[in-house]
């Protein structure tokens, strides 16, 4: 496979991940592109080019066009060029991603990354979470059927990453449900010795990069890679060593939040990803920690983290250091 060397984010700009995608994808040598959904005044199925990117948060040399994500045209307008589309895109937009798929093909794109990045959504497809997840799986199962029916050949490839847990983003918007640095408790479900992994933000986009740098060991793949293996009795040991605390703890059970989760789905009501993810992370046994040998971490050349140094940093930006 040629060397990618163009990268086109869709939905990099703005949201949670998008920006740490592109810094992380511009420090390792790529020419990046922004492309962002036009505003509601102009015409649709248009692509513009503009010359500053719309948020200051951006490399100062990023290209940012803008596209309909609904149009395969303006889409494979935005992608003509490209080696790779890496998509940002939010849970409710995942199915914008099938147009995307047939606008990278029209375009020549060679990788197409989808918007995976959390739990690993092949091993949950046939649990209630799997549902809230469905429109990730659908398009995964999308992509295997390009490349099926193109026979991997010359045509568009895919990887599928997950990440875990958004550890930083987690922690700043509310300790990752287990630690509350207002009232200095906690809150721990099952026994709390349970495994699971998580990726910093930054993390995140230098696995991207790892993945592009790397495109024949990482073709039509789906892989796992994290920052680091952690459980909530451990995050709660290094807050307490960091500040002199003592949080108060209250137990909750894993059982509890999956009926809760059930019971608001089979009313349609999506926030049960909430309880679900809560209950399929940190139940006793659930078995998602990230051995080594089951990490993509050693593949894509990209080292894990210090938990202690990203939990240290997060009180300091709390101002509780």
């Amino acid at each position: 496979m040629a060397p990618i060397k163009t990268v086109a984010v869709l939905g990099g700009s703005t949201g949670n991940l998008g920006p740490s995608l592109i810094h992380a994808l511009h420090n390792a040598g790529f020419t990046v592109t922004a492309i962002t959904r036009p505003s509601p005044t102009p015409s649709t199925n248009t692509t513009t080019t503009t010359t500053n990117p719309p948020t200051p948060n951006l490399p100062p040399d990023t290209r940012t066009l803008t596209a309909d994500y609904a149009s395969v045209e303006s889409l494979t307008a935005a992608f003509s060029g490209q080696d790779a589309v890496v998509s940002a895109v939010g849970t409710q937009a995942v199915g914008t991603q099938h147009t995307a798929v047939d606008a990278a093909v029209a375009a020549g794109v060679q990788r197409f990354v989808p918007s995976e990045f959390g739990i690993h959504t092949r091993l949950v497809r046939e649990r209630p979470i799997g549902r809230v997840l469905a429109g990730k799986v659908g398009v995964v199962d999308y992509l295997e059927g390009v490349v099926e029916r193109t026979g991997g050949e010359g045509g568009l490839s895919w990887t599928g990453v997950s990440t875990g847990l958004f550890f930083d983003w987690g922690l700043e918007r509310s300790g990752l449900g287990t630690v509350n640095i207002k009232d200095k408790t906690a809150t721990v479900i099952d026994s709390g010795d349970e495994k699971w992994y998580a990726s910093t933000l930054a993390q995140i986009g230098r696995v991207v990069a790892g993945i592009l740098k790397h495109p024949d060991e990482t073709a039509n793949k789906y892989i796992a890679t994290a920052s680091f293996n952690l459980s909530q009795n451990e995050l709660i040991a290094i807050v307490e060593e960091l500040t002199g605390w003592k949080l108060a703890v209250t137990k909750i059970k894993s059982a509890d939040l999956q009926q809760s989760g059930e019971a608001k789905l089979a009313a349609g009501d999506y926030s049960a990803f909430v309880d679900l993810l809560r209950a399929h992370n940190s139940a006793d046994g659930a078995g998602n920690g990230l051995p080594e040998e089951e990490s993509a971490n050693g593949l894509i050349g990209v080292p894990y983290e210090d938990v202690r140094e990203s939990v240290k940093s997060w009180l300091q930006r709390e101002g509780a250091l």
